[in-house]
């Protein structure tokens, strides 16, 4: 008697929904993805400025874990993938532009020595003090800005950790959670008493390793062209996904079986299935379980989120002069409005090669906590982008096109604590049989983190754990810090 094919609902069509109905199929499951906005991607957004095509969300995937590249490759992308063409890059701060330190675990120095020209004497001092102090205790979890200022001095966190850290969650520092955010500090704050100590020995396994190849990579195209591939691959290979279909309710018909069946509402649909992935923001993930696992939605509906803006500029060549590099981060400690640049056509070398009578430009304002500026209207975004970029570079000229872009609510935190809440939620998801979540708001915002946490809840489904517990233990670094450099 042929086996019944397994019918799986995906809800929500960014990269980890997406990822996650290609694995489904490579279970020989039949999946459906349902999406409440009108495209597929989530923050991986591709468009175009004064005809130039550009990524209007994230540019860039960590291309020192495999996820998110050996998922391009799968859907056809391996021709386009391409390292940036200059990971140089500077920031801007005690008024001037200064190459951005290498030798350092998301900012955190092995020696002084690595810092200098970014912190002044008394900070560069202050490291020093590291090797005599005693223990700095860090229990469960820390905060990375806590844990690094009473072991180095704040300087090293305002001025490098912080703008760090910002790029990837536009959080605060001093509230983000080493043991989720930075696991190896975590882990090298709790083998050793002085923290540069541990970086030594973070670098030390690094350069043992032999790591080669680029850091990051991007995609010919733009990394918004990623999802789009994944989606086309899914419905060649019989996925449906529909786009426009919010999933207003999520509820078990028969609890009492082994095998329970879903029944999910969407619009005027109601679809069984016999599994269903959650691969929604947090608060839509809360709204969803709140029938069927009040304890899980709690914790969901306990998890923040950051919002942020992206102001993309185009420039003519002839006009635009910036100084060598792929652009710079700016600490907020210095008092700017812009948190950091890319010069997109000096770091993808697709965008100057299309486009060699243009120089495109993009910004990023707006951090947790940090709303007031992103009430002002899209030209106020533009007008203070280009007042910033003229003092940090003397960019003067006029942009021949601009585009904002706002994430609202697009970034989730992951506060001190934020490993514990994780494993709560996934014990009270683990009650539910067929059912499973990922993305952002679990085990890394990158997007490897995100195609892995996908992979880990399909493999959940079909009742290998082992994925979910080793994200849980393990989350991943979405930032390379430069361990190796």
């Amino acid at each position: 008697m042929r086996e019944v094919q397994q019918h799986v609902v995906v809800v929500g069509a960014g990269i980890a929904g997406l990822a996650a109905a290609h694995r489904l199929q490579q279970h020989g499951a039949r999946v459906t993805v349902l999406e409440a906005a009108e495209r597929v991607g989530g923050k991986l957004l591709p468009g175009e400025i004064a005809g130039a095509r550009v990524d209007l969300g994230a540019e860039s995937m960590l291309a020192r874990r495999p996820e998110a590249v050996a998922l391009a490759r799968e859907v056809g992308l391996a021709g386009r993938l391409q390292p940036p063409a200059t990971a140089t890059a500077s920031i801007w701060t005690r008024g001037a532009l200064r190459p951005m330190p290498k030798g350092h675990v998301m900012g955190v120095p092995g020696t002084a020595a690595a810092l200098s020209g970014v912190l002044a004497d008394e900070g560069l001092a202050r490291i020093e003090r590291d090797a005599e102090l005693p223990r700095t205790e860090v229990g469960d979890d820390v905060a990375v800005g806590e844990y690094v200022a009473a072991r180095l001095g704040r300087e090293v966190v305002d001025r490098l950790v912080e703008p760090l850290l910002g790029g990837v969650y536009a959080g605060d520092a001093y509230r983000i959670s080493m043991r989720s955010a930075v696991p190896q500090l975590f882990q090298a704050a709790r083998a050793h008493t002085s923290l540069t100590e541990g970086v030594r020995e973070i670098q030390a396994r690094a350069a043992a390793a032999q790591q080669t190849g680029p850091v990051f990579m991007g995609l010919q195209g733009g990394v918004g062209t990623l999802p789009l591939a994944v989606a086309e691959s899914v419905r060649t290979r019989g996925g449906e996904i529909l786009t426009g279909t919010p999933v207003t309710e999520l509820r078990r018909v028969a609890p009492a079986q082994p095998h329970a069946v879903w029944r999910v509402a969407a619009g005027d649909r109601v679809l069984h299935a016999d599994a269903v992935v959650l691969a929604v923001p947090a608060p839509a993930a809360a709204r969803l379980l709140r029938a069927e696992s009040p304890d899980a939605a709690a914790g969901l509906g306990g998890v923040e989120y950051a919002s942020m803006a992206l102001v993309t500029l185009a420039y003519r060549r002839a006009e635009a002069v910036l100084p060598e590099g792929s652009g710079f981060l700016v600490p907020p400690v210095d008092g700017r409005t812009i948190k950091a640049s890319t010069f997109a056509s000096r770091k993808w070398g697709w965008i100057a090669d299309d486009n060699p009578d243009l120089v495109i430009l993009r910004t990023s304002v707006g951090r947790y906590g940090e709303t007031e500026i992103l009430q002002h209207d899209d030209s106020r975004l533009v007008e203070v982008s280009r007042h910033d970029l003229k003092a940090a570079t003397g960019l003067d000229a006029t942009p021949v096109a601009t585009r904002v872009t706002r994430w609202d609510d697009g970034l989730p935190q992951y506060p001190v604590g934020h490993h514990t809440r994780v494993a709560r939620i996934r014990e009270h998801v683990a009650k539910l049989p067929g059912l499973a979540v990922c993305g952002a708001a679990y085990d890394g915002v990158g997007i490897p983190a995100c195609i892995a946490s996908a992979h880990a809840a399909v493999d959940q489904i079909h009742g290998d754990l082992r994925g979910v517990q080793e994200l849980t233990a393990h989350p991943v670094q979405s930032l390379h810090g430069g361990a190796g450099e």
